[in-house]
């Protein structure tokens, strides 16, 4: 195994060395053919895909399509060019007491990347998905260690990225694909010297295995692993007295897509005791009830998921709302729970993600004991307001603790569905991610895989593109403290 590994990472270096160069136009070229590519695969992948993980194909038709924008908008992003954060401070040497040197500083790629492959996105958080087109985005090699749960579909992108590597005359070890169940094979790829980073999308425990091995190395690399996450709800009053039944709607939908598979599912619900929290309760029971049960990914995930259940409703202090009995192999059933703040305050246990169909409503005594949970629930990927204008008018100091819980902040919507645009924040304090100041979703995802470099008193001719006085890359550039695309 050491062999192979080490053959496959002196290729992805040397991959590096010549793909860092090319041109942001070269560069969407093969983004957008992998994109092309993927496409072309047609049917075959969407059924693949479905095989695999007892998914519906209508899901991964969307899944597809998000992958390929997102590759294509990172192909429109390096083209551009301003991404690289050029910043030019131009010399004064007549300054006293001291001469003011030239200085430039621009991002350029890390090298290659390590991708771990999530199970419950085949295709977009796995083999061509967000880590990998963001990695070969910034101008870094990707080597991918392939999720087993789904082989033969990370098999077929694979081909359709080969496709594209020979159509666009990139060097063939830009990207590879590895398999092997062994968490050994992971270890020696996160540890071996020619390792640049690491991105990770799954559990706490894996994440935290990762980011612990690549800080055990002689040269500790940035590992980026988004992780668990509960993405707590906060339900005030006004709003579940005006629309309870919208949202008791939305949030079974919500609780239960892809079979609660989703790490921006919505595990907690914090409100204050009041008829219309039981009123919502109720009415989210009943739209709990009207929703059939699915088949989990795997044996692994409904194996996890039916110990952390039992874990939780056997406690004395949890009251079961509702929970239908699952037939057949990997079927999980929705389930809704309750629990009193105090209980809540009480056992940490309460306060983990439960991966699959599942909420457990906090009842609060007050807004005081809201506030207290609030302020010590751990790093978030997202945090919900379900609130009225006059909810959120009367109700700021909340506001201002969700923005030190999480990486985004909903407002009366769901938190399931992440948007891949310019503004978005797929991350947030641990244990939802290693490192809040990132995201993994998004244009911005991008920034993980680059570090600044200065050029000091270099000549004109010497510097890339984006730091020579005349911009031929017309991009977006801060000089002397200010913005500008002129030369």
């Amino acid at each position: 195994m050491i062999n192979e590994i080490n053959q496959i990472m002196d290729q992805a270096y040397d991959a590096f060395l010549s793909y860092q160069n090319i041109s942001g136009k070269d560069k969407k070229k093969f983004l957008c053919t992998i994109a092309d590519e993927i496409e072309a695969l047609g049917e075959e992948l969407l059924t693949t895909a479905s095989e695999e993980t007892n998914l519906p194909t209508a899901r991964f038709a969307g899944e597809r399509a998000r992958t390929c924008g997102q590759l294509r908008a990172f192909g429109d992003l390096v083209v551009e060019g301003s991404w690289v954060n050029a910043v030019i401070d131009k010399a004064s040497p007549d300054r006293k007491p001291m001469p003011k040197p030239d200085m430039r500083k621009m991002s350029i790629a890390l090298g290659p990347i390590l991708v771990f492959g999530a199970s419950n996105f085949p295709l977009a958080y796995s083999t061509a998905g967000g880590d990998t087109a963001s990695a070969l985005a910034a101008g870094c090699s990707v080597i991918v260690k392939g999720h087993p749960a789904h082989p033969k579909t990370s098999a077929l992108v694979t081909s359709a990225i080969k496709k594209a590597i020979a159509i666009c005359g990139v060097h063939p070890h830009v990207f590879q694909h590895v398999e092997g169940e062994s968490f050994e094979m992971g270890k020696i790829l996160t540890q071996h010297p020619l390792t640049a980073g690491v991105g990770f999308t799954g559990s706490l425990s894996g994440g935290r295995a990762i980011f612990d091995y690549a800080q055990q190395r002689a040269t500790p690399i940035p590992v980026f692993s988004e992780m668990g996450s509960t993405n707590p709800v906060i339900l005030l009053k006004d709003a579940l007295r005006h629309d309870a039944k919208e949202y008791a709607k939305a949030f079974a939908g919500s609780i239960t897509i892809g079979v609660g598979q989703f790490c921006t599912n919505p595990g907690i619900m914090l409100g204050i005791k009041s008829s219309a929290l039981n009123h919502f309760t109720s009415l989210l029971a009943l739209e709990l009830s009207l929703t059939p049960a699915y088949k989990m990914l795997h044996q692994g995930i409904h194996k996890n998921y039916t110990q952390a259940l039992s874990n939780v409703l056997y406690n004395h202090d949890v009251e079961t709302i509702y929970h239908a009995h699952a037939e057949g192999e990997l079927i999980a059933s929705p389930v809704l729970a309750r629990v009193t703040g105090d209980a809540f305050l009480k056992n940490v246990n309460l306060h983990h993600e439960i991966f699959g169909p599942f909420s457990l409503i906090v009842v609060c005594e007050n807004k005081d004991q809201l506030v207290e949970i609030y302020k010590n629930l751990k790093g978030q990927l997202t945090t919900t307001i379900i609130g009225t204008h006059h909810d959120l008018e009367t109700n700021q100091d909340i506001l201002n603790i969700a923005k030190n819980v999480a990486g985004r902040i909903v407002f009366n919507f769901v938190p399931t569905g992440v948007e891949v645009g310019n503004a978005t924040v797929h991350g947030g304090p641990y244990p939802a991610a290693t490192d809040a100041r990132f995201t993994s979703v998004g244009m911005d995802a991008i920034q993980r895989w680059v570090r600044p470099v200065c050029y000091q008193d270099c000549p004109d001719y010497l510097l890339p593109d984006e730091l020579k006085n005349i911009n031929p890359l017309g991009i977006l550039r801060k000089i002397d403290g200010k913005f500008t695309r002129d030369a």
